[in-house]
């Protein structure tokens, strides 16, 4: 394996090593807010990436936003997440060889659809007001899921649909629907949406997943 760092954030803890987290960026990119929950995660002991699937490109704006998730070639993004996920992997310096993913909107689909790829390595899938594939039958992971009471890109059917998948292929899942929020509600640059007591509780949840379930 190589360990040339793909194009993305990294961040390290202070111990040099961790458990091992994959971010994967919203519609805008590789921007600060995903950055941040790097450094975010590295702070609370882990050893997180997050892969530039725009090559580049950010943008705060909704329009460019939905030009450049439309002009995303699907086999390229998956083979760069699945690029990042080995060096994360061997980056980590731990003798837990298994992977968490986190996914915001775009990077939902992308983590549900690595977590069906990749099932040997991972194993803890958290989504953010994203939806994916419908057969988790290869997965062996477990899911945990925060969703927008309002929000006009993912329906509640959708968000149902994604979880009866999942818990028909025999995965355990936790979904939560944070009341009064919107799509967007975890990112604080988005301050039409942000809403901090359901970020702040979102993130929680997050993190005890993440150490129950990246601890073995």
């Amino acid at each position: 394996m190589s360990s040339t760092q793909p194009d993305g954030y990294l961040a390290v803890p202070s111990a040099g090593k961790g458990n091992a987290v994959l971010v994967l960026h919203a519609w805008w990119g590789l921007n600060d807010t995903i950055k941040s929950i790097c450094n975010r995660l590295a702070e609370a002991g882990f050893v997180a990436f997050a892969p530039d699937v725009y090559r580049g490109k950010v943008t705060d704006q909704i329009a460019e936003a939905e030009k450049l998730a439309r002009a995303l070639d699907d086999n390229q993004a998956r083979a760069d997440v699945a690029n990042a996920m080995v060096f994360i992997k061997e980056r980590a310096g731990s003798e837990n060889a298994n992977v968490a993913v986190i996914g915001f909107s775009l990077g939902a689909f992308l983590a549900l659809d690595l977590s069906i790829n990749a099932p040997d390595t991972i194993k803890s899938v958290v989504v953010f007001y994203g939806t994916g594939p419908d057969d988790f039958t290869k997965s062996k992971a477990e899911y945990l899921g925060h969703f927008a009471e309002n929000d006009p890109f993912e329906s509640q059917a959708s968000v149902s649909a994604l979880e009866k998948a999942v818990k028909d292929a025999g995965r355990p899942a936790t979904f939560y629907t944070y009341t009064g929020t919107g799509h967007w509600f975890f990112e604080p640059d988005r301050v039409d949406a942000y809403n901090p007591a359901a970020a702040s509780l979102a993130w929680e949840r997050t993190l005890a997943f993440l150490r129950r379930n990246t601890s073995a």
